[in-house]
């Protein structure tokens, strides 16, 4: 436990960041599962839609610097090379 002030007031601003950052975290990992599944099942027109969320999701994750920006553009790379495959 933090025994200085600034150090208490530091304590509460990390857990809202924790929390926030978690947030962006989760909903771009459902985001992706939502595009694979879509490419699983061969369905171009969801596989698309859900690119496009994905790739928002990604992006802002990156902007919010909770992932680096590698991670970011080879994930978006990836995606997008799966469903382009889809006939």
């Amino acid at each position: 436990m933090p025994n200085v002030k600034n150090a208490k007031k530091a304590v509460k601003t990390i857990e809202k960041k924790r929390l926030i950052n978690n947030t962006y975290k989760a909903s771009m990992k459902t985001a992706i599962k939502n595009v694979e599944k879509a490419v699983i099942a061969k369905d171009k027109t969801t596989a698309d839609e859900a690119l496009k969320v994905a790739i928002k999701r990604i992006d802002k994750a990156g902007s919010a610097k909770v992932i680096t920006n590698n991670y970011v553009a080879r994930n978006k790379s990836r995606l997008t090379k799966k469903v382009n495959e889809i006939k």
